[in-house]
């Protein structure tokens, strides 16, 4: 049984139902403690966090710690992960920045949620290793991140989700610096410049406008906040929400998902837009099936779940929705408030104009 208050979100989920859903993410957990997409499916180091937050919230803090074990135990020598395992084998040894980083997001949720500060100083060199890496792909002009690494080197190429993400799990890592004592103030210019880009250079980034991610995502991250996070969701709202249904995944198909529309309720709640973010809670409850898990999509022209896959991120997605709505567990405001701004000092400034490459 979980050792921790599960959210309840009244006539939509109660905490019952929300256990029942860390249940089916935890009966995916592999013996090494990999988190995969589904029994016998593939992990990826982003996804495989997002599973070990939720369940977090559920309260099944010992599968979380094998979970971040998992991760330090296969993190590579350079601080970065391959970016997808199935089975305990590399399947894809190219490494994604944006998975990289999430390292960070998790280890300070689960911190923040059991305070077990021990633990988070066992994690700490892995996280530490993980944003050094991450930053080594920082460009100088604007201070985009370049999305992967693999053998022919860096991709090249800057994406505004995967950025955004970053920037999150970047100030994350302050957070724990400052809490584990131990100061990283290359970091600290690093977020700002990469705050920067987001907010001023689209430019520096690749052309996903089709995808609702591109939309909220600078939002959820944090880049992007008051007036123009508003005008940003209304701007394109009738591009992406389907009334009743959920968010498109892409613009420009009939193709609902979960997991998107429960990230835009998150961005929505930073944002203190309630009512828009419950409606939508609601709204992609239709994924559910009775044993807790969420089918990833559905194709709403024709009524058919596609992928036919229930996906362990989509049910996560849907707990940390659901705990920040409910403002029930320690570590609801994960994507809301917890995070302290930025510090900009004058040198900082000066520094971030300068470029690192």
């Amino acid at each position: 049984m979980p050792i921790a208050e599960l959210p309840a979100v009244p006539g939509v989920l109660s905490a019952r139902d929300c256990l029942r859903t860390a249940e089916s993410i935890a009966a995916t957990q592999e013996s090494d403690g990999a988190l995969p997409w589904f029994t016998g499916g593939h992990t990826d180091p982003w996804d495989h966090i997002e599973n070990a937050m939720a369940l977090t919230i559920a309260g099944l803090w010992d599968q979380a710690r094998d979970a971040y074990r998992w991760s330090a135990k296969t993190q590579r020598a350079d601080g970065s992960w391959p970016m997808q395992f199935r089975a305990g084998v590399i399947e894809n040894a190219d490494a994604d920045t944006n998975f990289c980083a999430y390292i960070a997001t998790g280890v300070l949720h689960f911190l923040t949620s059991t305070d077990d500060s021990e633990f988070a100083r066992e994690m700490w060199p892995t996280v530490r290793a993980a944003i050094d890496f991450v930053l080594s792909l920082q460009q100088g002009e604007f201070g985009e991140i370049h999305w992967s690494l693999g053998p022919g080197g860096s991709s090249g190429e800057a994406l505004l989700t995967g950025c955004s993400s970053i920037f999150h799990s970047l100030r994350c890592a302050l957070s724990l610096a400052d809490q584990l004592d131990d100061p990283q103030p290359s970091w600290e210019v690093a977020a700002l410049r990469l705050g920067h880009a987001l907010r001023d250079h689209p430019e520096a980034f690749l052309d996903k406008s089709r995808y609702s991610m591109d939309w909220y995502y600078p939002i959820l991250g944090g880049a992007i906040r008051g007036r123009t996070a508003y005008d940003r969701i209304t701007s394109r709202w009738e591009d992406f929400v389907v009334p009743t249904l959920g968010i498109r995944c892409v613009s420009d198909q009939p193709w609902v998902t979960g997991a998107e529309t429960c990230e835009l309720v998150l961005a929505l709640d930073a944002l203190g837009d309630n009512r828009r973010a419950r409606q939508l809670f609601i709204n992609m409850q239709h994924l559910r099936e009775p044993d807790g898990s969420y089918w990833t999509g559905l194709v709403f022209t024709d009524g058919k779940r596609w992928p036919e896959e229930r996906t362990t991120w989509t049910a996560a997605a849907t707990l940390l929705a659901a705990d920040a709505l409910t403002r029930t567990t320690p570590a609801n405001n994960i994507f809301r408030d917890l995070l302290r701004p930025t510090r900009i000092t004058a040198s900082h400034c000066a520094c971030a104009t300068t470029p690192t490459h």
